[in-house]
């Protein structure tokens, strides 16, 4: 069986490939141009690489022929700036998504599609935690509306059409490969500027709390999802465990044996104070559970820092 992974040069596609080849599956990526291909030249070898516009329908649908799966990690958008632009995360993620799949129940071109949604964003400031599938959506960045749009458009193409899909509302990933100067994933990011003795900068007081969830985790879900035949279209995807910045820094600390320096910025009025998921429905559904703990994955990361200066 082949699989099309689309945005499969990025963090979490990475990842996926190397668990989806190790499985036995055919694998084509799809990606922009001039990708920085450091991390994947290896990967690369081992699948079908396609480039193309995401915005352009016309550049993606080759890509879908003779696939039986689509994993669609695409987003051109982060939640920290979405909100800067809210038209264009509308028109480059929403609409690109919908005229793709305009095009491809059509003419039938994929068995099962599987979207990356945002459990970090959709539930905006939550009633309860753990949050569960049911909780109200409420975003508060412009990413999250459109992922919960994008989520409510293949819901009604399955009642319309038949198409057949899984949601996956990812906590905050983590893991190796992931870029060390972005401006999003607070664990690469603080353990970069741990590493070369600059001042981690932590918006608030600290104790904004999230749920860091392993990328190997991740993708052991992405592979359960794929042996599932239920009802069931959404599940939340986290470590169900709350840390907040404050202690994040204090695993760094523990890690390197030493102090870090700190700097704290104004809060963001985007940001909510507690994300945390409830991931009871994966647990007794997809009969998956994450595996690695936060600060054994942390561990992992620093040993890729180290064995890879420079890092991505």
């Amino acid at each position: 069986m082949k699989c099309l992974v689309l945005g499969g040069g990025g963090f979490i596609g990475k990842h996926l490939c190397e668990g989806l080849l190790q499985e036995g599956f055919q694998v084509r990526v799809f990606e922009r141009p001039h990708l920085d291909m450091d991390n994947y030249l290896a990967l690369q070898r081992q699948v079908e690489w396609v480039e193309g516009d995401f915005t352009n329908a016309a550049d993606v649908l080759p890509a879908f022929d003779g696939c039986d799966w689509v994993f669609h990690l695409i987003s051109t958008t982060l939640p920290k700036t979405s909100n800067e632009n809210p038209l264009y995360d509308l028109e480059s993620n929403v609409g690109s998504t919908l005229r793709l799949l305009d095009l491809i129940v059509r003419d039938k071109r994929v068995g099962k599609l599987i979207y990356i949604s945002s459990g970090g964003t959709v539930y905006g400031a939550p009633l309860i935690t753990p949050i569960p599938e049911s909780h109200p959506t409420d975003p508060r960045c412009a990413y999250g509306i459109g992922k919960l749009a994008v989520e409510k458009y293949l819901e009604l193409y399955r009642i319309l059409y038949g198409l057949d899909y899984v949601v996956l509302r990812l906590a905050n990933p983590y893991g190796e490969y992931q870029r060390q100067r972005a401006t999003q994933g607070a664990i690469p990011v603080f353990m970069h500027k741990a590493l070369n003795d600059e001042p981690i900068e932590i918006w608030g007081d600290g104790t904004v709390v999230r749920d860091y969830v392993y990328v190997g985790d991740v993708i052991q879900a992405m592979l359960q999802v794929m042996r599932y035949d239920g009802e069931q279209r959404l599940f939340n995807i986290g470590s169900g465990k709350g840390t907040s910045l404050n202690e994040l820094v204090q695993v760094l600390e523990d890690l390197l044996k030493r102090n870090v320096r700190r700097r704290f910025l104004p809060e963001r009025r985007f940001d909510v104070p507690v994300n945390v998921l409830d991931i009871t429905r994966a647990k007794t559904v997809l009969n998956w559970a994450p595996q690695v703990t936060l600060h054994e994955g942390v561990a992992r990361i620093l040993g890729h820092m180290l064995g890879h200066p420079g890092g991505g």
